[in-house]
């Protein structure tokens, strides 16, 4: 039976790092407009005891329940007294630029790269700090079952451009010097809002684009806004090759994520990217702490520390890798998922400045792309493997006690280190799976590593 409590519905939708579920399924109107005035109540932009008003700054992607959930939130919000700035269609970190530059608390709606069913809310407090499960999430979903109290003195809705201030702001932390020539790029950005912020970011450098499915479209109808997923990055290469193109940039649904393809029309890794953007980082900022987490190549920490970094290892996870980089001040972060932070971006994660790094160093060194990642291209890896299993806790101790005499760490999911290899096993907190990540020094092992854990991984369906 469905849910049909704003208690019950909660519960399926708050994970770790945000709010995403089934839209109006499970997230309606009813529910954002509960969220949005507790939301508004937690992080102080509610009036508090000295009748002071603040604001909250809401942006949402193309999906078809958006703009309907984004006026919900407006309206719980402005029902506690607050104020709301509108940024209207948005990238995730464009959203997160205008919670840092204006100082304000923020909620982005969207699903990410999950199906078009789907949708979401990722929140932030002022300066764009993260709000995850245990920062603030599980306490406004708590107080939005309570039902906040509105006021008779409702906020407004201002409706604010943050896109041309984000494509200054975004082409000024990493300047692209001009090259022998234009860079030929190729954008596939899925119909998701790569549409929105590529052609405005890229043609502000005067590159060459060539856009694939650039139209703002939340069915998705060309192929799913998860780069992530091999499947989905066959157009962009193709397109790659027959345009002879310098870099091919894939985005997800909310443009945060950025997958680079080189002019071969051959995937970079992420970790490579990782590795790339962290020695040009320390570069600049000698000594610097780089993280990195638990499932980025062994190259990254490698590389971090030859050039005089302190690298610190991380679980996966926005909400989690920006607090520890206000923990330890730490300069850039990467995941092998895609996601980029930068200190100067308010701690936030954009794809588009990792895009940026990667045709700076193109254009500063007058390499193809595929001969600045080779150092960084150290390891064969077996890429992430999803599996849907009963019960994803009993499945990891079995593959744990497998491999009780290796080096494990539980950091996040299990880790399991040998010399030659390691592997990383852990749930997904935003869908109903079970990741696993394998790497070694050659591709026998690797698949050998990766085909043995998979088997105990099936085992239970058998």
């Amino acid at each position: 039976m469905a849910p049909t409590s704003l208690a019950e519905r909660l519960s399926q939708l708050v994970k770790t790092y945000d709010v995403r579920g089934a839209s109006p399924e499970l997230l309606d109107v009813d529910v954002a407009r509960a969220l949005g005035a507790a939301f508004a109540v937690e992080t102080g932009a509610a009036p508090g005891s000295d009748g002071v008003a603040g604001a909250v700054v809401i942006g949402h992607d193309m999906r078809v329940t958006s703009p309907a959930l984004a006026d919900a939130l407006a309206d719980g919000v402005t029902s506690t007294g607050a104020d709301v700035v509108a940024i209207g269609l948005a990238s995730t970190d464009m959203l997160y630029f205008a919670s840092g530059a204006w100082d304000l608390p923020g909620i982005m709606v969207t699903a990410s790269h999950n199906p078009s069913g789907d949708n979401g809310l990722k929140m932030c407090r002022a300066g764009a700090r993260p709000i995850g499960r245990d920062t603030g999430l599980a306490a406004i979903a708590e107080r939005a079952v309570e039902d906040v109290d509105a006021v008779v003195a409702r906020g407004s809705v201002l409706a604010r451009d943050a896109l041309n201030a984000y494509v200054l702001r975004v082409t000024e932390l990493v300047a692209v010097p001009p090259g022998p020539r234009p860079l030929r790029v190729v954008v596939d950005a899925a119909n998701g809002m790569g549409g929105l912020i590529a052609p405005a970011v890229l043609g502000h450098l005067g590159v060459e684009l060539e856009g694939l499915y650039m139209e703002l479209d939340g069915t998705f109808p060309n192929h799913p806004a998860d780069p992530l997923n091999p499947a989905n990055l066959v157009d962009l290469q193709r397109a790659v090759r027959e345009h002879g193109a310098d870099v091919g940039l894939a985005f997800d649904g909310d443009a945060d994520r950025c997958f680079v393809i080189d002019e071969h029309g051959d995937p970079v890794s992420p970790s490579a990217v990782t590795a790339m953007i962290a020695a040009r980082e320390l570069a600049v900022h000698p000594g610097a702490t780089v993280l990195h987490n638990v499932i980025t190549s062994r190259a990254v920490r490698e590389v971090i520390l030859e050039n005089g970094g302190t690298p610190v290892r991380t679980p996966v996870g926005h909400s989690l890798i920006k607090a520890e980089m206000a923990r330890t001040d730490a300069v850039f972060g990467g995941e092998h998922s895609g996601h980029y932070y930068f200190r100067d971006f308010s701690l936030a994660d954009s794809g588009m400045l990792a895009a940026l790094h990667v045709m700076a160093a193109m254009n500063e060194t007058g390499r193809p792309l595929s001969s600045l990642v080779a150092q960084y291209e150290r390891y064969p890896a077996s890429g992430e493997i999803n599996s849907r299993v009963g019960d994803a806790s009993a499945v990891t101790e079995r593959v744990a006690g497998a491999y009780q005499e290796y080096d494990q760490d539980r950091l996040d999911g299990l880790t399991v280190t040998a010399d030659t290899w390691w592997f990383n096993l852990r749930s997904s907190q935003t869908e109903p799976l079970l990741r696993l990540n394998v790497e070694a020094d050659d591709q026998a092992t690797m698949e050998s590593v990766r085909d043995d854990v998979l088997a105990l991984v099936h085992q239970e369906s058998s």
